[in-house]
């Protein structure tokens, strides 16, 4: 009986991976791309406001405090941007709630606390304080403004004043589009009805504006109010 011997077959030249492999890594790649930058939006950016809105904020009440004792007038010196034009407080937000509003809208200003739109009324003067900041991302300055309700005071300190603002309006309840410009007017008029300041010349009024929707940022919600109270610091 013949005997057979089994032998391994040759083996198969080996083949390089191929270019679906390579896509493949491309897209898993860039997928961690851009999970990283939505974690950096959404969670480093308010690491890195949050202490730049602290500096800020202490810096300005340093200069005040230096102005004050030494006759001075002007804004603070020395902080980013020239320093914070004003100081604002909600008390509803917190005990320890205080950010800087500084001059402009800009996305640079936003990352730092509060923008003052320009055109609009100066803290405490007639006509509309309109401002604005971020509801996520940068420190998430009015991430809570849907809590916001009619009654609840809106502070804001300048190196000489303190002014007492108080909402008359429920953020809830208006919500524009980016274009409604009109909400930061002189004297805001809703031009579809509804939700607007009481329409009487001559008042000193606040506006804020954020946007209405966590992820979107298309729509914004408004509150208004009006001046109570003015203190001399």
């Amino acid at each position: 009986m013949a005997t057979q011997t089994l032998e391994r077959p040759p083996a198969s030249p080996r083949r390089g991976r191929g270019l679906s492999f390579w896509i493949g890594v491309g897209l898993i790649l860039a997928g961690l791309g851009v999970l990283a930058y939505v974690a950096w939006q959404f969670f480093g950016t308010n690491i890195v406001a949050r202490q730049k809105q602290q500096s800020i904020v202490e810096q300005t009440q340093k200069a005040w405090s230096s102005e004050a004792g030494a006759g001075a007038t002007g804004a603070a010196k020395g902080v980013e941007l020239n320093g914070a034009e004003a100081l604002i407080r909600i008390p509803k937000l917190g005990r320890k709630y205080v950010m800087p509003v500084q001059k402009g809208v800009s996305d640079r200003v936003l990352a730092e606390g509060y923008g003052h739109f320009k055109g609009s009324a100066k803290a405490g003067g007639v006509g509309n304080y309109a401002l604005a900041a971020h509801r996520v991302t940068h420190g998430e300055p009015l991430r809570r403004m849907p809590e916001l309700r009619p009654g609840d005071e809106v502070i804001v300190e300048t190196k000489d004043r303190t002014y007492t603002y108080e909402l008359d309006t429920n953020p809830n309840d208006l919500i524009v589009t980016f274009a409604d410009v009109w909400v930061i007017d002189k004297l805001p008029k809703n031009p579809h009805g509804g939700v607007e300041p009481a329409q009487r010349p001559g008042q000193r009024l606040i506006t804020l504006t954020t946007c209405a929707e966590l992820f979107h940022t298309d729509n914004r919600m408004i509150a208004f109010g009006h001046l109570v109270e003015t203190t001399t610091r």
